[in-house]
């Protein structure tokens, strides 16, 4: 399963939910920036960062912690 984060370039919160990826152990995930894309930015600006599984296109917003990552996409 494919996993994509939504993020900003110099976001505070999105280095945190990074952090969080590592803990969760989520060996592999897209990263795709917002910053440049005038629809992300509409459909994520303020929501960044978000998780997104790419099987089912579900969202997990932040703040979101390693149990709930590792529940959001069981590896």
């Amino acid at each position: 399963m494919r996993l994509t984060l939504f993020q900003r370039d110099d976001c505070h919160l999105c280095d945190l939910a990074l952090e969080v990826l590592a803990a969760a152990r989520v060996p592999e995930f897209d990263s795709v920036f917002i910053d440049d894309d005038p629809a992300l930015e509409e459909r994520y600006g303020v929501r960044v960062p978000v998780l997104r599984r790419e099987d089912n296109g579900a969202e997990l917003d932040w703040p979101f912690g390693a149990d709930e990552v590792k529940a959001f996409s069981p590896l």
